[in-house]
């Protein structure tokens, strides 16, 4: 796309959904620091919310994730998202704090442990009719630390069953989101471990059911716009969980440890139609911020995942096509280089004057005194965490 009104167009419809639990205290599992001005409420939360959608303009959207952000009255706290221009996202189920989960939730050996877990994924659902959200977002901490400690195949035929009672009390505006994850917590075998395995279970629930790639949960070295471009060509990219690692699953800000990756992952959603409203796909952000301020690293990766859209747009896209089919292998490379080497900030910027916001979202903010208020204001009561 080299038109710059239609990149600009793109620019201004995007929609990047932020967590609940990025502006809570959160950590690693040695430490969970506090901060002043944290959350201390799901309604607090969204409070922060709204500042970063009043800076970046492209964050109407907020991920819950239950039980840490339950409520007596759910359409209050619906209400109170729309006051702040906000709506309710993806609903994100738990089945991996509880001491019954130890050997499992929905895979767990003990059909009432199964019981529980499922059934908290139907009150899940329950939030979603509540909330509004149209998408359930399910990630497992199942599996095995140990060669023979549990029947791998029969794990599967539990975790099958399970998605599937949830599937079949979905609505018809809804959809399952199933995330996927390498390794950790469990170290010998994961239930669903990778996307295969997840687009395998999505593919037999049916329409409803689609897969979520997590930019943390691959090996090293995983091709993730691969795997990016072949589920947006069967339909069945559901979702995004945005964030970088250096190792292991970090959680750290979008595009900090490796730009040029998500670069060439929001190539492959620009080329395979991924930006489209018809697509569906929803872009998230999964991150747990343990040493930087909350609302300033939200905005930060919201800006990054921007400036790594923008580039994908300005790629000439006739000019790449013409290299490839051609089998110009250099011409070919050089045309996405130079659109990843182009600096999209004063483009970025006047995307954000025309929508009658800030050039600059992060220093906006920092200039906007919140953080020093939220600090002030937010003394007492107990601050919003993961519960590690």
């Amino acid at each position: 796309m080299s038109d710059v009104s239609a990149v600009k167009a793109a620019l201004k419809s995007q929609v990047i959904e932020t967590p609940s639990w990025g502006y809570g205290n959160s950590g690693t599992r040695f430490k969970v620091f506090a901060q002043p001005g944290v959350p201390r409420d799901p309604f607090e939360k969204l409070a922060d919310a709204a500042q970063v959608h009043a800076y970046t303009g492209v964050a109407p959207k907020v991920s819950l994730h239950i039980p840490w952000d339950k409520v007596e009255d759910y359409p209050a706290l619906t209400r109170h998202a729309e006051d702040l221009g906000l709506r309710i996202g993806a609903i994100n189920s738990n089945v991996f704090q509880d001491d019954d989960f130890k050997l499992g939730s929905v895979t767990h050996p003990d059909p009432k442990v199964r019981r529980k877990a499922t059934d908290h994924l139907l009150e899940c659902v329950d939030i979603m009719e509540a909330t509004g959200s149209p998408d359930l977002k399910l990630w497992f901490s199942d599996g095995t630390n140990y060669p023979g400690q549990d029947d791998i195949s029969g794990r599967q035929d539990r975790l099958a069953e399970a998605l599937a009672e949830v599937y079949e009390r979905l609505g018809d505006d809804q959809r399952m989101l199933l995330e996927y994850k390498l390794f950790e917590p469990a170290f010998y075998t994961t239930d669903v471990p990778d996307w295969g395995t997840a687009y395998a279970h999505c593919l037999k629930l049916g329409p409803k059911a689609q897969v979520v790639v997590d930019t943390g949960h691959h090996a090293p070295g995983t091709n993730i716009e691969f795997i990016v471009a072949f589920l947006l060509r069967e339909g069945k990219l559901g979702a995004f969980d945005f964030n970088s690692r250096f190792y292991a699953d970090d959680d750290l800000m979008a595009g900090a440890a490796d730009p040029f990756q998500l670069f060439r992952i929001m190539h492959e959603v620009v080329k395979n139609g991924g930006l489209e409203a018809e697509t569906n796909v929803n872009f998230m952000l999964d991150q747990c911020h343990n040493i930087e301020a909350k609302i300033p690293a939200v905005i930060r990766s919201v800006t990054n995942v921007q400036e790594a859209t923008a580039k994908a747009l300005l790629i000439d896209s006739e000019a790449l096509a013409a290299a490839q089919h051609s089998g110009d292998v250099l011409a070919s490379n050089g045309v996405l280089m130079d659109a990843f080497n182009t600096d999209v900030r004063p483009l970025l910027a006047e995307v954000r004057e025309e929508l009658g916001l800030a050039r600059d979202p992060f220093a906006a903010y920092l200039a906007s005194g919140n953080q020093e208020r939220i600090a002030t204001d937010r003394v007492g009561g107990e601050q919003a965490g993961w519960g590690a």
